[in-house]
C-alpha cells in the first residue's frame, strides 16, 4: 500500500473480513402505485471481505436468502417470493461476487456481477468507505455504505400489474442500499 493511500483511508488494515450481519442491512426500495416507494431488506445474508495491499486489488463476495425478504407486509412477502417475482422455491440465493474496485479520488466504486433467479448481469456500486477501527471486543471492524440502481425486468422479475389510467402497480427501477459492518478475522 502506497503512503498516499494509507493517508486517504485512516487505519485501512489488509485482511479477511466477514459480514456481521447483525450489524448490517441489505435494503431496497421500488416505486409502487406510481406515487410513493416501497422499501423492504432481507434478514439473512452473509459475505466476505479481502482488503488487499493495494486496495484496488480488494474483493467481495455475498448471498443473500430471498427467502428473508422483509416489506413489513407478510401477504406481499408471499407474493415476491412466489413465481411471479423471485420463485424462491426454484431460486433461494441472490449473489455478488466482485470484479473490480476503482477509485477516482475520494469516490470509489465496486464493479461485480449480481446473479437473481439465475441471470447474472454487472453491476457497479458507489462505495463509501465509513471507516476502519477497533471494536469493544478485542477485535476489529469496518464499515461500507454502497448503493445501485438495478432493473427488476433485467433479472427475470418481469410481471407487468397495469393500472387503470396508466402506469404499473410495481416500477422496474430498484434502489439498493447496503450498510456493511465487518469484522476482521483472527489470524
Amino acid at each position: 500500500m502506497t503512503s498516499s493511500t494509507t493517508t486517504q483511508i485512516p487505519g485501512y488494515t489488509v485482511g479477511t473480513w466477514d459480514i456481521d450481519a447483525a450489524h448490517s442491512t441489505v435494503g431496497f426500495s421500488v416505486r409502487h402505485m406510481m406515487v410513493s416507494k416501497v422499501r423492504g431488506y432481507f434478514r439473512e445474508f452473509s459475505g466476505e471481505l479481502v482488503t488487499a495491499e493495494d486496495p484496488t486489488q480488494s474483493s467481495v463476495t455475498a448471498t443473500v436468502n430471498m427467502d428473508s425478504i422483509d416489506t413489513r407486509q407478510e401477504q406481499r412477502d408471499a407474493h415476491i417470493r412466489s413465481a411471479d417475482f423471485f420463485d424462491v422455491g426454484n431460486h433461494t440465493e441472490l449473489t455478488f461476487r466482485s470484479t473490480a474496485v476503482r477509485t477516482d479520488g475520494a469516490d470509489w466504486t465496486v464493479e461485480g456481477d449480481l446473479t437473481i433467479k439465475g441471470i447474472t448481469k454487472p453491476v457497479t456500486l458507489e462505495l463509501e468507505l465509513n471507516g476502519f477501527g477497533p471494536d469493544a471486543y478485542g477485535g476489529f471492524r469496518a464499515g461500507f455504505s454502497a448503493k445501485t440502481e438495478i432493473s427488476r425486468k433485467a433479472y427475470g422479475v418481469d410481471i407487468d400489474m397495469p393500472m387503470d389510467g396508466g402506469g404499473v402497480v410495481v416500477g422496474d427501477k430498484i434502489n439498493v442500499e447496503l450498510e456493511i459492518e465487518a469484522v476482521l478475522r483472527a489470524a
